[in-house]
């Protein structure tokens, strides 16, 4: 009895311990920021309500390209054979390696005017003097793809390499075209990993500070920017909270909708 008492407590134990560490140092500053930022709420309009919409917007249009490259390449790393899927998932991984802040001064260097960039187009003819397209909207794009793409890719191949390949090959067999087995069994097979690669980029690329400061300049018009300006450009908290409160509402949404549907899943499958 004693035994089993004991073992139950050390269960409790080992949830209340990151549950306390959750509540204390996420759930109370975040309830903190809300407070702060509601009181404050009234001031968001013009430029600051039009710095979320434009973040919103962004976020969605980034999404739809990363999951539209990332989708093949999961793809085609869960059709290989397996003592090659560690090394080319490895391979997709490695930029996560290096912080986002040296790979957009990196991107920096590549698209400034006259830079990498600029002299293989001249040398294309495709472009007749240097341009630069750092501080405009393909920069700011190029930047976010390219640091959300392998937190993209990683739960579409999980996703897709659970797939048998079995209901492919009966799709095959029963006549289905190779586009139509796509998005008939492929796609529906892995949607949850296509919902989970989105918000992984959605989340973070709406809050995006870094990619949109060095690559995206004034023009970039996004909630992160717009945050720091208001904290350390002109003092005012305030404004700063309440951005960053509603900010977190929209990103907290669909990350609650998700985890709510998994569970739904989860107890459909039981």
């Amino acid at each position: 009895m004693t035994a089993v008492s004991d073992h139950s407590f050390g269960r409790r134990l080992v949830i209340l311990i990151p549950l306390a560490w959750l509540v204390a140092f996420v759930l109370l500053p975040l309830l903190v920021l809300l407070a702060a930022g509601f009181a404050d709420a009234s001031r968001l309009g013009g430029e600051p309500l039009l710095s979320l919409a434009n973040s919103m917007a962004i976020a969605a249009f980034t999404t739809l390209i990363v999951l539209a490259a990332g989708y093949p390449i999961a793809y085609a790393i869960a059709r290989l054979p397996r003592r090659w899927r560690t090394l080319f998932l490895a391979l997709t991984m490695l930029p996560l390696g290096v912080s986002l802040l040296v790979r957009a001064c990196a991107w920096m260097t590549v698209l400034q005017r006259g830079g990498p960039l600029d002299r293989l187009l001249m040398a294309l003819q495709v472009v007749p003097a240097p341009s630069g397209p750092i501080g405009t909207d393909a920069a700011l794009y190029i930047g976010i793809v390219y640091a959300y793409l392998p937190l993209t890719v990683l739960p579409l191949y999980a996703a897709l390499s659970r797939l048998d390949p079995a209901l492919i090959e009966a799709a095959a067999d029963l006549g289905c075209r190779p586009w139509r087995t796509f998005w008939r069994v492929t796609l529906p097979l892995s949607a949850p990993g296509v919902l989970a690669g989105a918000l992984l980029c959605f989340i973070p690329a709406a809050g995006a500070f870094v990619v949109p400061e060095l690559l995206g300049g004034a023009q970039s018009g996004m909630a992160g920017p717009a945050i720091w300006g208001a904290l350390f450009g002109r003092n005012d908290w305030g404004l700063a909270a309440a951005l960053a409160a509603v900010l977190a509402c929209l990103l907290i949404a669909p990350a609650v909708a998700f985890g709510v549907q998994a569970m739904r899943a989860a107890e459909d499958e039981r």
